[in-house]
């Protein structure tokens, strides 16, 4: 008789996760896993590499190993294989590709990576696609409801690059954002610093607090409406919703964003159309070693995005 109890599992890092964040590494291993409960491991003191407790940010290397206590869900199935149309979709989206790097512009309310009840992110869809590619990673991180560039790596030292190059600020990431509301100014520097914080209900919220990390915004004025501006922000540091609480904490919060953004405004909004997230992520520029042009790879608002764009009164 088969003995489908959790067991304790002591899992030895390999070159596919040296560098990975711990939490990003159990995320991978613990398929299906809320990401609420993975940090909640973690505090607890129940995650161990090494043998000694390890906090969310903690980077492993090669050779760790990492002790993952059992985890019964029984609510969450094994993630399967993504349909046909899934798989098309998400090939269709490679604005870029050579053998070391992969660029996709991501659709609007599909995530990076599976998880927290989604079976398939963009990792995942792209796996599938090209099951025979054990090396291909996703370089940054998008919002699911934040659409544009995003970046992967299809080699490890692809990855290791840059990682490199966005810890030393040379990947200039610019978005698009409709911000409610009429800006007087042209040009508007943010530097105020962002804590995250976790709600009971395993929500993670980020505040503007001055106990937490630097964060650095420049935001430029690209076209003004009656009751709306359209921005370019362009990020200086790379905070998780950095953009979002920035715009926030201006009093001019992203139009469409649910979580720090105005109602009222929202539904404003709603009315013309919008149904998402007014964020995008349009153009990546970056060096690359022994190659004498930078890259840089642009990605274009949707359809629905523009046509919001034109119906609004200037």
């Amino acid at each position: 008789m088969n003995d489908k109890t959790p067991r304790v599992r002591h899992v030895t890092v390999d070159e596919r996760g040296d560098g990975q964040r711990i939490d990003n590494f159990l995320l991978r291993e613990l398929k299906g896993v809320p990401r609420a409960l993975v940090y909640r491991l973690l505090r607890r003191g129940e995650v161990r590499v090494n043998k000694g407790r390890a906090k969310a940010g903690r980077k492993l290397v090669a050779g760790d190993v990492v002790r993952i206590p059992p985890v019964r869900l029984p609510d969450v199935a094994e993630a399967g294989v993504p349909p046909e149309w899934q798989i098309e979709k998400i090939e269709k989206s490679i604005i870029y590709e050579d053998k070391l790097l992969l660029i996709v512009n991501k659709e609007s309310g599909l995530a990076v990576h599976g998880g927290s009840g989604i079976s398939f992110g963009v990792i995942e869809l792209l796996r599938a696609s090209r099951p025979g590619e054990k090396a291909l990673e996703l370089a940054h991180r998008l919002d699911r409801d934040t659409s544009g560039c995003l970046m992967l790596a299809r080699r490890r030292s692809a990855l290791r690059t840059l990682q490199q190059l966005q810890r030393e600020g040379r990947v200039r990431k610019r978005y698009l954002a409709l911000l409610a509301g009429r800006w007087n100014r042209d040009r508007q520097q943010v530097k105020v610093p962002l804590k995250k914080n976790t709600l009971k209900s395993g929500e993670r919220v980020v505040r503007v607090d001055a106990a937490g990390k630097a964060a650095h915004t420049e935001f430029r004025v690209i076209r003004r409406f009656a009751d709306a501006t359209l921005v370019e922000a362009e990020l200086k540091t790379g905070r998780t919703h950095q953009i979002r609480v920035h715009a926030q904490y201006l009093g001019t919060p992203i139009l469409g964003d649910e979580k720090y953004g105005d109602e009222q405004a929202n539904r404003q909004f709603r009315k013309l159309g919008l149904k998402r997230l007014f964020l995008h992520a349009a153009s990546l520029r970056f060096p690359w070693p022994d190659r004498k042009e930078p890259y840089a790879f642009n990605a274009p608002l949707s359809p629905e995005l523009q046509q919001l764009l034109e119906k609004l009164d200037v």
